[in-house]
């Protein structure tokens, strides 16, 4: 029985042309409409998920910042949240000044993003998450106790180690600073036990190395065919390519494996 379908959105669900896949957005209407649930689990954060929330005409949780936060959309009530430990934010305030050039910071907040510098990599960025960035002026300004996570964007890249963080690539231009612990997967877990759903009736479905802990926390794995090599090596099943309906393999299987055919 398959009672959750989990689903990353950038090159999951959603397309290079920032919309949802129609075959894939289809085949979720069709399973909540049999029954099951569907839970957006993205690095975005609660402004630029929502437009894909409401497409979906989703109520409840979603997991957001890559497991940093568990938000209702629905309600804006805040279920689950990570931040940064002080420490950790101060250490990366030190690093930000030795950055190669081509790598820039955003840090999110209060719900808000925000940047120092104006780039086409951050406005490319803006863009395609459909979000304002602030500019807060001084990064010292931020409240040290509420950082939700950190990026860096663009190329090169740094290899980072700050105590109390764990770092993923959710693109191969963006690496995530988060909070130790705040990991897809660990927010599925999270939420599963709350919601009284084993693991084993939930699917997730994923594409680049941010969502590998999802993958392997949910009782049925799945990447994308056109994925991360490592996240299509961890899954237990592959399916086709984002464009080509990924996650409509997953409704597919879902459906099947519920006698709902």
């Amino acid at each position: 029985m398959i009672r959750w379908i989990v689903t990353d959105l950038d090159g999951t669900l959603v397309g290079r042309d920032l919309a949802m896949v129609p075959a894939s957005r289809d085949a979720l209407l069709r399973f909540r409409a049999a029954g099951g649930e569907v839970v957006v689990a993205t690095g975005r954060m609660e402004d630029s998920a929502r437009r894909y929330y409401e497409e979906l005409d989703l109520e409840g949780p979603a997991i957001l910042y890559n497991g940093a936060r568990t938000v209702d959309l629905a309600t804006g009530a805040v279920l689950r949240s990570r931040v940064l430990p002080e420490a950790a934010w101060k250490t990366l305030l030190g690093l930000f000044d030795e950055l190669p050039s081509g790598a820039y910071p955003v840090a999110f907040c209060r719900g808000e993003a925000l940047a120092v510098h104006d780039v086409p990599e951050l406005r490319d960025f803006a863009r395609r998450d459909g979000i304002t960035l602030r500019d807060p002026g001084d990064w010292t300004a931020l409240p040290p106790g509420e950082i939700t996570k950190c990026m860096l964007i663009g190329d090169p890249l740094p290899e980072l180690a700050v105590a109390g963080t764990v770092t993923v690539r959710s693109e191969a231009t963006y690496l995530e600073v988060l909070p130790e612990g705040a990991t897809k997967g660990s927010a599925l877990r999270d939420l599963a036990a709350a919601r009284g759903v084993p693991l084993e009736h939930v699917a997730a479905v994923g594409d680049n190395p941010n969502d590998l802990d999802m993958i392997r926390t949910a009782g049925v794995g799945v990447a994308v065919g056109d994925g991360h090599p490592e996240v299509r090596a961890a899954a237990d099943v592959v399916a086709a390519a984002c464009a080509d309906g990924a996650v409509a393999d997953v409704v597919k299987l879902a459906l099947k494996a519920n006698g709902w055919v």
